[in-house]
């Protein structure tokens, strides 16, 4: 499947999958620290764990998830996307599943910085099981890549 890409392809392909195992790493570690950070509301800890956050989206979760979309739609293109490739039923799946992905990064950004206001919307236990989302999404994109079942 080498395509408009040409001997790029593999490189490309290797720089996406570096790229979301970083934005993977982010995305498991910022749940944790968003149930640290409520637990620690009103204590002096609760601004370190605001900070940690911080470092988080700025130095692993803003890059890669950039990076990650970059290199991504250049793999979906040379796959045929736009052209209406034939097969490409796993593809979309896939699409859909990253940009939930994408969305629920960007609901975590958020509750962070509710958190930093003081606020806490989701009790501590639902906060944890939420954190098992990046998990759940991995496992599906895996398997829709690999296997490609459609």
């Amino acid at each position: 499947m080498i395509g408009w890409l040409g001997g790029a392809y593999l490189w490309v392909k290797a720089a996406h999958i570096i790229f979301v195992i970083f934005w993977m790493a982010g995305l498991f570690l910022l749940p944790r620290y968003l149930v640290h950070h409520q637990e620690a509301l009103g204590t002096a800890e609760a601004v370190k764990w605001q900070e940690r956050e911080a470092k988080l989206k700025q130095m692993i979760l803003g890059p890669s998830i950039g990076i990650v979309w970059l290199l991504g739609l250049a793999l979906a293109v040379n796959a045929g996307l736009i052209d209406g490739a034939p097969g490409l039923g796993w593809l979309h799946a896939k699409l859909a599943l990253v940009f939930a992905l994408s969305g629920y990064h960007g609901w975590a950004l958020g509750y962070a910085k509710k958190l930093a206001k003081g606020e806490t919307l989701i009790p501590t236990r639902t906060l944890r099981m939420l954190g098992e989302v990046p998990a759940l999404a991995v496992i599906l994109i895996v398997v829709l890549v690999v296997v490609k079942p459609f």
